[in-house]
């Protein structure tokens, strides 16, 4: 049973990815496509490509503070490269990037591989509060226009009791996971509390300072890079940030849903842009050059990373 399970798991993010490119480029024609990419102003997207390069050097480097504490001195170049190399690797299996990553660091700086993978885990936490953080970010800036567009798309009275629905159903799953002993319910109680511990376990780092700092930063970059690309087609000019923030939270969930974002990502930018009236095809043609140049520098950098990880850690005669 465990076989198949591990088989979906890899067979379902790939299969999804290939409909949803054929969806994707039944919308747009290849042609079409082509000459937006050739159309782009390509400043921008180096510029972009630029700042995704600086997200992840900062990823590195934040990692290190987390693997100090345990009494180990890894190398940036070698956290570095376990990064991209990570990223790589995401896009043939499924989270098998972290895994590779914490090999890396056992195999290169002897760090413990349950070790690795504790950091790499609280890691995501941050990186979870972080997109939480976005998305009300994105809701207070364009609270009257949510607010608005549900009023339109659905009867007040029906969003009243819809709300008081959903609250009573929140209470009742309180109370409910406190009391139950299900393995499921056991496993999101668990989640839950590691978010909250993993979150006060930065404030006792040595250098929480430095982590904190890093990890603003990283998203900053991730933000900026996702809105200074949408320069590079002009039909997207009139873009407010609020749409950049839901376009880059619909793209970032839909990493998750096929590996590395292939098929998803440009129709989660498209799903975003149309709720503020930005026209389609540009939308969808912003989505692949994004997904692609990305995709492209992690190709490169993760590749090289792969081929010059041995030699970086040749021991020297």
């Amino acid at each position: 049973m465990r076989k198949y399970k591990s088989i979906l798991k890899i067979v379902l993010p790939l299969v999804l990815g290939i409909v949803l490119v054929w969806y994707s480029l039944s919308k747009i024609s290849i042609p079409t496509l082509i000459q937006y990419f050739k159309n782009a102003n390509y400043s921008w997207i180096f510029l972009g490509a630029f700042l995704g390069v600086l997200s992840h050097t900062s990823r590195a480097y934040r990692w290190l503070y987390m693997v100090e504490p345990l009494g180990y001195k890894p190398k940036f170049g070698n956290s570095f490269m376990a990064v991209y190399s990570a990223y790589l690797i995401n896009f043939t299996i499924p989270r098998a990037g972290e895994l590779a990553r914490a090999s890396i660091l056992t195999n290169y700086e002897k760090v413990p591989f349950d070790k690795g993978i504790g950091t790499i885990v609280a890691e995501r936490i941050a990186d979870t509060i972080m997109l939480l953080m976005v998305i009300l970010i994105a809701l207070s800036l364009e609270f009257e226009f949510i607010y608005n567009f549900f009023i339109e798309k659905f009867n007040p009275l029906t969003l009243i009791i819809g709300g008081a629905t959903l609250i009573v159903l929140g209470i009742t799953g309180i109370v409910l996971l406190k009391r139950s002993t299900n393995k499921f319910v056991l496993k999101i109680k668990g989640f839950l509390s590691g978010l909250v511990e993993g979150l006060l376990s930065i404030f006792k780092m040595e250098k929480k300072w430095a982590f904190i700092f890093h990890t603003f930063f990283i998203w900053g970059m991730y933000v900026l890079m996702f809105y200074v690309t949408t320069f590079a087609l002009p039909e997207l000019k009139d873009m407010s940030i609020a749409a950049a923030l839901i376009g880059f939270i619909l793209a970032s969930f839909s990493i998750a849903a096929t590996n590395g974002g292939i098929g998803s990502f440009p129709e989660a930018v498209v799903i975003a842009f149309l709720l503020f009236n930005l026209p389609e095809e540009p939308s969808r043609a912003f989505g692949w050059i994004m997904w692609s140049t990305q995709t492209l520098v992690i190709i490169i950098l993760g590749g090289l990373s792969l081929v010059y990880l041995p030699i970086f850690n040749r021991k020297k005669v």
